[in-house]
């Protein structure tokens, strides 16, 4: 038997973190930057207007008042997009909308809620500073400094940024491609008619969800079935396509360990009894075509329970993939919170109990067990938002323990 922390090493072990590859802006959201982004141009580019109204000089309005207006002759108007033709004379303005440039010699831009919105002459009823209503060249992002660091998630803001700096592609660690998949005689898919003994493929559906929530590219394969010869060439046309393979079910003692006697015998694969609970066996390891070292893919093997099957994810194939990616940061958050419920606890098993969290940071926090603490219920999993985790030297829990908790949402 290995412990939960070993098993978590292997899995590490074997998700080495992808190569870096450039692709386009709209191609990386959601990927994990591989570089410094940084800018090949100023943002904005010149001196620009912050909002619709007249640029003009500062100087030449500082005796307007709204008893004392200053009259200004209208030399031109420039549209967001447009340059002015020529300077700005003195005590004279251009019409200008927001974003577009300022003409040279003008520093200031008056609203035009600030003037009688003339074509020709303009009345001006209020003074300005040097810079009011003008966004400066550079003044948001400087040619040469970083925009966006390293080891950066590619959301909406930040592709928006590398937009503004000049930048059409970047270096980033790509999404994983993993494939799902299930085994065993009695799986059938949601939505199909029943068959005797048939079981729904519960584990299909929500490990692609997983695998998906953490930024995975996913591809759900179909189901198969305890043939060993048809699982393995199932793998086999998987690994051309595949990043990580994550299997469930298949690791039953006698005639259901497909799995481990599809594998055993072929790449890295290891199989271990683990000291946690709910999933105690898992399989850690690579797996080539035969004789291809360099179709070498990590695939995990996970039990076929639904419950067991989701909280190794969430403990093993989880922080694998966001170290795929690039991400710092591996496991979700945890808080401290206190047992609602009392059980007992098998020493040298590190169990994962299924809670729901409440409380406040100020108040502190509580942990409320979701039925049967010890029954796997897909329903009280669905319901819950933390894994309560019971370490091996642990031999029960009663209420008011403080257990740590790792967040599922």
């Amino acid at each position: 038997m290995r412990s939960v922390a070993d098993i978590y090493q292997d899995c590490l072990s074997n998700a080495d973190q992808q190569a870096p590859l450039d692709l386009l802006l709209l191609d990386a959201v959601g990927c994990v930057l591989a570089e410094d982004v940084v800018a090949v141009a100023d943002y904005p580019a010149s001196n620009v207007a912050s909002r619709d109204g007249y640029a003009l000089r500062a100087g030449d309005v500082t005796m307007a008042t709204a008893l004392t207006h200053v009259e200004l002759p209208v030399t031109g108007e420039i549209r967001a997009g447009q340059a002015h033709a020529g300077g700005l004379a003195p005590n004279t303005a251009v019409r200008i909308a927001s974003g577009a440039p300022l003409p040279i010699g003008a520093d200031a831009v008056v609203a035009l809620t600030d003037t009688d919105q003339g074509e020709s002459l303009v009345s001006v009823n209020v003074g300005v500073d040097v810079g009011d209503n003008v966004r400066l060249q550079g003044e948001d992002i400087k040619q040469g400094s970083v925009v966006v660091p390293k080891r950066t998630r590619l959301g909406p803001p930040q592709i928006g940024a590398i937009a503004a700096a000049g930048r059409a592609r970047v270096l980033v660690h790509p999404r994983p491609r993993v494939v799902i998949l299930s085994v065993g005689d009695e799986l059938v898919e949601p939505g199909s008619a029943p068959r005797e003994g048939s079981v729904v493929d519960i584990n299909g559906q929500a490990l692609v969800a997983s695998a998906s929530e953490v930024g995975a590219e996913t591809f759900h394969a179909v189901a198969v079935g305890d043939d060993r010869a048809a699982l393995r060439q199932m793998i086999d046309d998987q690994l051309m396509r595949a990043d990580l393979i994550v299997t469930t079910g298949g690791l039953s003692h006698g005639s259901g360990n497909t799995v481990r006697e599809t594998l055993g015998s072929h790449g890295t694969v290891r199989f271990d009894t683990v000291s946690g609970q709910p999933g105690a066996m898992l399989g850690v390891g690579t797996v080539s075509v035969e004789g291809d070292e360099a179709t070498a893919t990590p695939i995990f093997c996970l039990p076929g329970d639904p419950v067991a099957a989701q909280v190794c994810f969430e403990v093993f194939v989880r922080p694998a993939l966001r170290k795929m990616q690039g991400w710092k940061t591996l496991n979700r958050s945890s808080v401290k919170a206190r047992a609602t419920f009392a059980l007992q606890s098998p020493a040298g098993i590190r169990e994962f109990l299924r809670v729901r969290i409440q409380g406040s940071p100020s108040s502190g926090y509580e942990a409320h067990a979701l039925g049967d603490p010890k029954a796997l219920w897909i329903s009280a999993l669905a319901s819950s938002n933390a894994l309560a985790v019971v370490p091996e030297e642990a031999t029960s829990v009663s209420e008011g323990t403080l257990l740590t908790c790792m967040l599922l949402d």
